[in-house]
């Protein structure tokens, strides 16, 4: 009988205190699920508890290479800064006029940068090689030749800043053709692009000579035309071939001129499977095609921006 009571006393002890550890952990709002126990290594010590005498501390902001949700492309798109550029000893007292249109001012840019002009004085200023540089950006929206050609001839603080420049910088050509399309709007073909060429011609030849007359020895750069009208004219089968032939036409004028230099940028947006244009038009370049722009335009006025 005593083995029987013993056994009994054993039972009833476990019982007991199975009870009173379920009423130590459960309690009401177990009945629903809780999310998951912080670690021990994340629970605050009393020591960690806010002072609510003390100043609240800043909430210390991520930086861009902390921040594990921005990718790469991104990343490198906000810098604005390009990194081949770092290794240049760029010559003192550089200075730099960049004229034209919306491409030379930048619209499209959604980091507000300016553009390819805005991402390369970024760049110069970021460089501890540089001296003292001055980048004149006299881009407008809109412009066509004969706009810039009027501005060259009646602003003086434009052709002020061509006289005490190294470098002029030009893009120019892609209104006037927009002009070929409101014109010809109900019949619009080919051959109108092939009319309005020699015009396009005469206009670029002219500012060309204007920038050279008020500085011979400044180095010229036109930067060529690329093709973002495929989506537009699908009625135009020639359309690869407009942006081509303009293009051409540029290289052309260019040739006649001395210190004059085209630079293409057509293939940039063609040889390639990332999105380059501005999503409000399709038209523009984005951040990231103005990126490419740059760099590419950095790669030919390099020598000249050298010591």
């Amino acid at each position: 009988m005593k083995i029987w009571r013993w056994i009994a006393s054993v039972v009833l002890a476990i019982t007991i205190g199975f009870f009173i550890v379920a009423a130590f952990i459960y309690s009401p709002e177990d009945a629903v699920v809780q999310p998951p126990e912080k670690s021990t290594q994340e629970e605050k010590t009393p020591s960690e508890e806010p002072d609510e005498t003390s100043e609240p501390k800043e909430k210390e902001e991520p930086t861009e290479t902390e921040d594990p949700t921005l990718g790469e492309g991104l990343r490198d798109v906000f810098t604005s800064v390009i990194e081949s550029a770092k290794d240049i000893f760029i010559r003192e007292d550089l200075h730099i006029t960049a004229l034209g249109d919306s491409l030379t001012e930048g619209i499209g840019d959604g980091t507000g940068e300016g553009g390819y002009v805005g991402i390369l004085e970024k760049t110069f200023a970021e460089n501890p090689n540089a001296g003292d540089i001055t980048i004149d950006n006299y881009g407008k929206i809109g412009h066509r030749t004969d706009q810039l050609l009027k501005r060259l001839q009646d602003e003086e603080d434009m052709r002020e800043s061509v006289k005490e420049s190294d470098l002029v910088l030009i893009t120019i050509g892609a209104n006037d053709l927009i002009e070929v399309v409101e014109e010809n709007i109900t019949n619009l073909n080919y051959q109108a692009f092939v009319d309005a060429q020699q015009g396009y011609e005469e206009r670029l030849r002219e500012i060309l000579r204007i920038v050279h007359e008020e500085n011979p020895d400044a180095s010229i750069y036109l930067i060529g035309l690329y093709n973002p009208f495929e989506g537009y004219f699908r009625n135009v089968p020639e359309v690869g071939q407009i942006a081509g032939d303009w293009n051409q036409t540029s290289r052309m004028v260019v040739n006649d001129f001395n210190r004059t230099t085209f630079i293409p940028v057509r293939d940039i947006f063609e040889n390639t499977t990332d999105d380059l244009l501005w999503d409000e038009d399709h038209f523009h370049p984005n951040e990231k095609g103005y990126k490419r722009i740059a760099e590419r335009v950095l790669e030919y006025i390099r020598e000249d921006i050298e010591q």
